[in-house]
């Protein structure tokens, strides 16, 4: 399963060798439904946007972030 996390501004991130800001969606795969949000403060803590799960994401609400996605944890 994956899960999309958006930024707001400010919201600026190293998880590793990997940036996350306003303008990136962090990808975050796992196995279990509600497991994303739970990793989502792991990797951010409480400085992230919102969190969506798969099904959320593809109604094509969410398609203007210039800088595109970037596996978290994969």
């Amino acid at each position: 399963m994956k899960t999309f996390v958006t930024f707001g501004v400010g919201h600026m991130h190293w998880v590793g060798d990997k940036f996350f800001d306003v303008d990136f969606i962090a990808i975050i795969h796992h196995e279990e439904e509600g497991e994303g949000r739970d990793l989502a403060f792991k990797y951010f803590g409480t400085k992230f946007c919102t969190t969506y799960t798969e099904e959320e994401w593809f109604k094509g609400k969410m398609n203007s972030f210039p800088r595109g996605f970037v596996d978290v944890n994969n």
